[in-house]
């Protein structure tokens, strides 16, 4: 059993400290429930600038911060790092790697993980961009790719080193490819004179007609230009069939040779074992209206993880930062409700807008009422909104000190290979080589 202080108020599991986890527990703050947090990491992310992190624009701590410290002020709460990997519904525990706990209501907000589609060889030798390590990973290789072709004399090898290949063209991918364009034009030519960037090849898969399928067309088109002044190849229409760390097979026969390939082109639910398999669809936990998972009446789910279907979001909610902070926050309300007894209300999504960024001065916004803007006002826009959102103020100010720094100076400082990133074939071998000396 873990060692959590029994206690007279009804017991709160809260499994994953993302969006939706957090702003429920500073909701709960005042309710007399016992609260308990359970995440794998001891700190909180802010996914949205992941992509900054792995292009050398922000440092990990500037888009981290510990959750002991932010959910500092809520009373009667508890924080466990550990990894909830069953729940035994019809007992009331959860079972994590440190022991297990019994719970009076259970709210299950862990968020998605990257979706390879089952393509085994994709998973084994691609870069998915979801967590701190994969950011630092992803930057450490790509800068280590630089320094091995200023030493290569095989052309192609140098060319292989140099390509980069992203997959998917939702916000993350474009935003990803506006970063390394940014890089290739601006920042890496000074760092390696000796190499030649017009042979660098930044290309940008999509398997659909256009990018960013969740805007407008009118944004997508903006998004296709701006990457093409960053000289961003983008094909449509075309899938990655394989790939094996060195080239990468197209749908359409072409094969890029290339080093590094970034995988953006989808995510899915990351949910613990024992749920009933008719809670559970497309890889998320189907949800009633008010965040009560289907089948249980004390089990709850919201962000990512939550499917909650409707006339207008047949498929359920985007799986997007703003929903799983809306649901957070409106879950909390019903928590209050339910302790005294009154009957839940449905929740009511507000889209506020999508948005995107390419690069410096270039960014697409959707606004609602069909207000499409592009260029400096929509990068304006998205800068405010990542300011505002990040959480706890030294990290707004070390962002918008280093985005101040960047736009003045044509410079990122953050290009550092703190930790040498080995491939997992290599380390493979390595570990065969030692088993066999």
């Amino acid at each position: 059993m873990i060692p959590i202080p029994s206690s007279d108020f009804p017991r709160v599991i809260i499994v994953g400290g993302g969006f939706a986890g957090v702003k429920l527990v500073k909701k709960l703050k005042n309710l007399p429930v016992q609260i308990v947090l359970f995440d794998r990491n001891n700190y909180h992310t802010f996914q949205p600038l992941l992509y900054q992190v792995a292009t050398a624009g922000l440092e990990p701590d500037s888009i981290a911060d510990p959750l002991r410290k932010q959910l500092e002020p809520v009373k009667n709460f508890f924080f466990r790092m550990a990894e909830v990997h069953t729940i035994d519904s019809e007992n009331n525990k959860i079972f994590t790697e440190i022991g297990e706990l019994d719970y009076d209501y259970l709210v299950i907000a862990t968020g998605s993980r990257t979706n390879f589609f089952g393509n085994v060889s994709i998973m084994q030798h691609a870069f998915p961009l979801k967590q701190i390590p994969q950011a630092l990973d992803l930057r450490s290789h790509i800068l280590q790719n630089f320094e091995a072709a200023t030493i290569t004399e095989d052309l192609m090898e140098k060319k292989s080193r140099m390509n980069i290949v992203i997959v998917g063209g939702g916000p993350t991918g474009v935003e990803v490819a506006g970063a390394l364009g940014e890089l290739k034009k601006t920042i890496l030519p000074k760092d390696y004179p000796e190499l030649d960037f017009e042979k660098m090849s930044i290309i940008l898969l999509e398997g659909s007609p256009r990018l960013l399928g969740g805007m407008s067309e009118v944004s997508s088109e903006r998004a296709m230009k701006y990457l093409e002044k960053f000289h961003v190849q983008v094909y449509l229409n075309t899938l990655v069939e394989d790939y094996d760390g060195h080239g990468a097979k197209l749908s359409n026969g072409e094969e890029i040779n290339t080093h590094t390939l970034i995988w953006a082109a989808g995510v899915k639910g990351n949910y613990p074992e024992g749920l009933s398999p008719s809670s559970l669809e497309r890889d998320r936990i189907l949800v009633d209206e008010c965040n009560r998972v289907k089948g249980y009446d004390n089990i709850f789910a919201a962000g990512d993880i939550a499917s909650m279907k409707s006339e207008e979001y047949q498929r359920g909610h985007p799986m997007l930062a703003p929903v799983a902070i809306q649901q957070g926050n409106h879950l909390a309300k019903n928590f209050k409700r339910l302790l005294k007894g009154e009957e839940l209300k449905p929740f009511t999504y507000l889209d506020k807008g999508s948005m995107a960024t390419v690069g410096r001065n270039k960014a697409v916004v959707d606004l609602p009422g069909n207000a499409r803007l592009g260029g400096f006002m929509a990068w304006g826009i998205w800068m405010f909104v990542h300011l505002i959102s990040i959480i706890g103020f030294r990290n707004k100010l070390v962002v918008f000190l280093n985005w101040v720094w960047n736009y003045f100076t044509y410079d990122k400082g953050t290009r550092l290979i703190i930790r040498k990133f080995v491939p997992k074939r290599l380390r493979m071998q390595q570990k065969e080589l030692e088993v066999t000396k």
